[in-house]
């Protein structure tokens, strides 16, 4: 993920932190539905804010339900960080959080909606103080299901855009 994530430097905190919602978010009371397992697309676009600065990329995922509570587990125990509010109503999932990232307020503010073996999800993150220059971004992500995992896939393991492999589930990675 840190090619993805190093285009964003910026948003890498945030963007952790919108991955565990995307991925099976924390264990809350309006808990979003589980996602199925196997191999899946995920279509990320994002903007910062001064300056437009733009990205888009699109990577792949292995998901297992051991995986999506793994990261359930680390999103609960993320440091510096709360929940301000949450709603499940119908096949739509917000979320607000509060964080303190290298000393600025990060709060993120996002909408999932899942459609069967599809999921759209619009964040709005702002920084105060602005972090590395950075006073808002947004990010769009569209994930698709694609089918089983390729063999000798873990739950976990991304492929990004550029065909380097990282392993999310495994503890080093954590």
């Amino acid at each position: 993920m840190m090619s993805i994530l190093g285009r964003m430097s910026v948003m890498v905190p945030v963007l952790a932190a919108a991955s565990v919602l995307l991925l099976g978010d924390r264990a809350l009371a309006a808990e979003p539905p589980p996602l199925k397992e196997g191999l899946w697309s995920i279509h990320s676009r994002g903007v910062q804010h001064p300056g437009d600065k733009k990205n888009d990329s699109t990577s792949t995922l292995c998901r297992t339900h051991a995986y999506d509570a793994q990261a359930r587990e680390r999103a609960k125990n993320m440091k510096d960080c709360s929940t301000v509010k949450e709603e499940l109503e119908g096949n739509k999932y917000s979320i607000e959080s509060r964080c303190m990232i290298e000393g600025s307020t990060v709060v993120s503010r996002s909408t999932t909606v899942f459609r069967g073996e599809t999921t759209h999800t619009e964040a709005h993150i702002t920084y105060m103080p602005a972090l590395r220059g950075v006073r808002e971004s947004t990010l769009i992500q569209d994930q698709k299901y694609l089918g089983s995992c390729p063999a000798g896939a873990e739950g976990g393991d991304l492929m990004t855009p550029n065909g380097t492999m990282q392993h999310l589930g495994r503890t080093e990675q954590q």
